[in-house]
């Protein structure tokens, strides 16, 4: 009798094991799933890859994952313009474009005199 407990733990450990392994290398598309990732497929291949690579590049997926939010893309901009720091070229660039539209002018020039005719 104590043979079949024995054995009932040893497969219920085997199967929690395996399943927990497929549930851990599924975090990195649970998270692009969550936010949105544009590489979603990819991330879940991967994952599945990673389980015959040993491993190795499981990390490395769940900083891809990480990487992304649909908030604010790929960046690291958090302000509310989304000009970041980049403020004051914006207004810089602004300023130029003005001083450039008064400038140019509104008509076209005239047509310039043909100096063939003359001579």
């Amino acid at each position: 009798m104590l043979e079949y407990v024995a054995l009932v733990i040893l497969i219920l450990v085997v199967l929690v094991l395996f399943y927990g392994i497929i549930v851990i290398h599924d975090i990195p598309y649970e998270i692009a799933v969550k936010r949105n990732h544009p590489h979603q497929d990819v991330l879940h291949v991967a994952g599945w890859v990673s389980l015959f690579t040993l491993h190795a590049i499981w990390p490395f997926l769940w900083i891809w994952a990480m990487m992304y939010r649909e908030d604010r893309g790929w960046g690291f901009d958090t302000s509310e313009d989304g000009a970041g720091g980049n403020s004051d070229l914006a207004t810089r660039l602004a300023d130029i474009e003005a001083r450039l539209a008064a400038l140019e002018p509104t008509e076209p020039p005239p047509a310039e005199l043909d100096t063939a005719e003359g001579a």
